[in-house]
């Protein structure tokens, strides 16, 4: 949260600020400019979906009991493992080859999404199917709510498969502006069924919300698709031999997402299946909250991917400052979260939901508090994983990733199995942190072996060491504070941490004077420039 404010500086600066890189010639922008506006678009479209996804969070949690935010959360996270087989990875690939030809973005991106239209028909269906004979989930409200929520994530694959001609020419606001538009009408329809359409009738006023969702993602589609059609046709094609061609280059990494998604998922399922659909719902809070900020490095990174590509395949030398300030802006963006999210953990839950969510310790009752503190440290490590997963994309080793998502699902569920009958969602919650670490491990390492980079482990420190005083700030605010405002305190300590988080990282010099500099460069309109070496 509390790097936001401060993203436009912290990202043209690692991206720029190494003297030893050559001179470019670029049109009005820079590359690295260009990755950072395209990234810094996502993030300031992320910050309203955020915040719309909250207001559907607080009107969710407020409507539903906590049984039922239980079966809302299980739907959407049982879907989740559907959904990504019907991605198989093929958004990431399909970014990754019309990169390296942009000529044949027409063809690629008719196939891809034949392709992705065929997959998600049918693992939708499957997912019904699989939904109506899961025992447990008999008699309850799910399997009528995945019927319904399956359109909801044909819309998003859809949309999704679209975006990626977006992704490859620079231009994600336009995605970002189409998802905001969705969310937005989502929420509105939420609050409809709410306060006017079913006040008291809960049980169709749950299908309802779920429909709210339909009609926000088909508004986004619809969005995508105009402004997508301006830069290429579309077309549905079926070149076989690509989809053959392209299936083979997918599968390692697109097996890897079906892996990954376990991990993350399992935790909620098997919290269903074990303990029951109240525990789903006080967890689910907390990952609802936590997917906000994930996304993140997926925009920046899917952003860097058509460069690092082209830079590795010329065997340029700029690659590795490429990847070392990756590393250093992710680390800016999510080691300040979890020292300002382990602080104000109770205030936010408090804020998005409601006090039923929030542990009460003396009743030995763990809530969503709780299991958001400890899920924020899975989301550091995800942050950073997250760039050498996409590294060994880059150098198409994609599937080394399953290996490593493979045994980290074996981690997961056998940790959970084990503990989750005794210490319920703190054991999901940390299973979930031990996987990622897991994975920044395994992923560090595979990457370092493909290819020759190094990380400033200098600049790391000093962003730890800001994001700690920030952290150190804000608790000590926070009883003073309480005094005046209560747990609406948040709302002013989270502007206060990003003005000591800022500050610091101008004293410690990660960002320096140069920075507001690069930012006017970036976003000149003027005659093409060559941008040289930046002290």
């Amino acid at each position: 949260m509390n790097e936001l404010l401060c993203f436009f500086e912290v990202g043209l600066y690692l991206m720029h600020k190494n003297a030893s890189i050559k001179p470019i010639i670029t049109h009005k922008m820079s590359t690295a400019s260009k990755i950072l506006s395209n990234t810094v678009s996502q993030v300031i479209g992320k910050i309203f979906i955020a915040i719309l996804a909250l207001g559907s969070l607080k009107i969710a949690t407020n409507y539903l009991s906590l049984q039922g935010y239980g079966e809302y959360v299980v739907i959407y996270e049982f879907l989740a493992f559907f959904g990504i087989s019907a991605d198989l990875g093929l958004f990431t690939i399909a970014v990754r080859e019309m990169a390296k030809d942009e000529k044949q973005i027409p063809k690629i991106i008719g196939n891809v999404l034949s392709l992705r239209t065929f997959l998600v028909i049918l693992t939708m269906i499957a997912s019904v199917i699989i939904a109506y004979l899961v025992p447990k989930y008999q008699g309850t409200r799910i399997p009528i709510g995945v019927a319904i929520a399956t359109i909801t994530v044909f819309f998003t694959i859809i949309n999704g498969t679209l975006s990626s001609v977006l992704q490859v020419k620079l231009k994600m606001h336009i995605a970002s502006f189409a998802t905001v538009l969705g969310k937005a009408l989502s929420v509105g329809a939420m609050f409809y069924v709410v306060m006017f359409g079913f006040p008291n009738d809960k049980e169709m006023g749950f299908y309802m919300l779920i429909m709210a969702g339909t009609l926000g993602t088909f508004l986004m589609l619809l969005t995508t698709n105009y402004y997508v059609r301006k830069i290429t046709p579309l077309v549905y094609r079926f070149d076989f031999n690509f989809w053959k061609d392209v299936l083979m280059k997918s599968a390692p990494y697109g097996a890897a997402l079906i892996l990954n998604t376990v991990y993350l998922r399992v935790g909620s399922l098997l919290l269903s299946v074990m303990v029951g659909q109240k525990e789903v719902g006080i967890y689910g809070v907390a990952t609802r909250m936590l997917e906000n900020f994930s996304i993140l490095p997926l925009y920046f990174m899917n952003s860097v991917l058509p460069v690092l590509t082209r830079e590795i395949a010329k065997k340029n030398e700029k690659y590795k400052n490429i990847i070392s300030y990756s590393f250093d802006f992710l680390a800016s963006m999510s080691i300040p979260l979890v020292a300002g999210g382990v602080v104000l953990a109770y205030p936010i839950v408090f804020i998005v939901s409601n006090p039923t969510f929030l542990s009460r310790l003396s009743e030995g009752f763990y809530g969503s508090d709780i299991a958001f503190q400890i899920l924020i440290f899975a989301l550091l490590f995800q942050f950073l994983n997250v760039l050498f997963a996409f590294i060994l994309i880059a150098v198409n080793k994609q599937a080394k990733l399953l290996y490593i998502n493979f045994f980290c699902v074996l981690l997961n569920v056998i940790g959970n199995v084990i503990f989750i009958p005794r210490y319920g969602i703190r054991s999901a919650a940390m299973m979930s942190v031990i996987s990622e670490l897991f994975i920044l491990v395994l992923t560090y390492a595979y990457a370092k072996k493909h290819l020759k980079f190094s990380i400033n482990f200098l600049n790391l420190f000093k962003i730890i060491i800001s994001a700690l005083i920030m952290g150190a700030a804000i608790y000590l605010l926070q009883p003073i504070t309480y005094k005046y405002v209560q747990n609406w305190n948040v709302i002013l300590l989270v502007p206060f941490g990003m003005i000591i988080y800022a500050g610091m990282l101008f004293a410690t010099k990660v960002v320096n004077k140069n920075t507001l500099t690069l930012l006017r460069r970036g976003e000149s309109r003027s005659e093409p420039e060559q941008i040289g070496p930046i002290n």
